[in-house]
């Protein structure tokens, strides 16, 4: 029932509106949001190397519903990955593809896409590029596998929620043109014709997934780069301590090397787990997201995790 509540809110413009201005909100939002600027991202992400951490930068935003704004999106990323190579950041870039224009027109998108890796390839960095709500899921795949096919491989991969009835498929298709997959539950509310309804079927899911992933990684010798930018095939992002724990065990039955797979998880959330994967020798990547369009990841986040809310209620009674 919360989460419910809370995903209709992280789409509602009249909440977005309100709570955006509350002193309190901004402060709790705080601690899963780098700050609104790239200058207090890149402090962050410099204290999370610093501690053993590798990175994913995520500039805020979804849905851009004209081209200025899509533009100026592109730029922002394009800004992003200049500042990750001058200062030597351990640090890849995620990028939503309703931010560069997929809800306007696919090939503008595919166009600011492009020129997104043509940058980051160059560079020596990698573009992940996000899952959005299942309306956008296909549109997502389709550009994904065309910047397979243009010779990308190496420098982009893709998300993929283990709540969508079509997720082993779309895997299989992706491991078969080599690609590489952040693999997390998913976070958008999705009706029961293209997804599972029961929480036991996606966690079910993923540990098949995880699998599949652990599997392939096990065939090639794609691992994480020295420099902790290039991630390997499987990245498992969760904070679900059991789907950790089953992943990390078939791991080591077949023999895969820690460095073959990493897991990563959110900005914020449970740093224990965090410090204790990489104490263990697992690549662990924080997603870090930044920027004024904090109020959807936010309440998001408060919908996937009782203790987000709880936290949140206890601060705000502590006045």
């Amino acid at each position: 029932m919360l989460r419910t509540l809370f995903i209709y809110l992280s789409g509602a413009g009249w909440a977005q509106r309100l709570v955006r201005n509350w002193k309190f909100a901004q402060k709790m939002a705080a601690r899963f949001v780098a700050g609104e600027t790239l200058d207090e991202a890149v402090e962050v992400i410099r204290q999370l190397n610093d501690q053993g951490f590798n990175v994913t930068l995520d500039h805020l935003g979804e849905n851009v519903t004209n081209r200025e704004g899509a533009l100026a999106a592109r730029e922002e990323v394009l800004q992003i990955m200049e500042r990750i190579d001058r200062e030597k950041l351990r640090s890849g870039v995620s990028v939503k593809l309703s931010q560069i224009g997929l809800v306007l027109d696919e090939e503008f998108c595919l166009d600011n896409l492009h020129e997104i890796l043509t940058n980051a390839q160059a560079l020596g960095l990698y573009v992940r590029i996000d899952m959005e709500d299942s309306s956008l899921t296909e549109k997502t795949l389709r550009c994904y596998y065309r910047c397979l096919e243009a010779g990308f491989g190496e420098t982009v991969g893709i998300v993929i929620q283990t709540y969508l009835y079509r997720s082993e498929e779309d895997i299989q298709r992706i491991l078969s043109e080599s690609g590489t997959v952040r693999l997390c539950k998913g976070a958008y509310k999705e009706p029961a014709s293209v997804a599972f309804p029961r929480k036991k079927d996606v966690d079910d899911n993923f540990d098949q997934l995880a699998r599949n992933l652990l599997d392939k990684a096990a065939e090639t010798d794609r691992e994480i780069s020295r420099d902790g930018i290039h991630p390997p095939i499987p990245a498992l992002a969760t904070h679900d301590e059991e789907r950790i724990r089953l992943a990390s065990a078939y791991a080591e039955r077949i023999h895969l090397p820690k460095h073959k797979m990493e897991f990563q998880m959110l900005f914020g959330i449970r740093f224990d787990l965090q410090k204790r994967l990489v104490a263990e020798g697992y690549p662990v990547r924080i997603y870090v997201p930044y920027g004024e369009e904090w109020y959807p990841y936010f309440t998001r986040r408060l919908a996937e995790r009782p203790a987000n809310l709880w936290f949140f209620i206890s601060n705000y009674l502590k006045g």
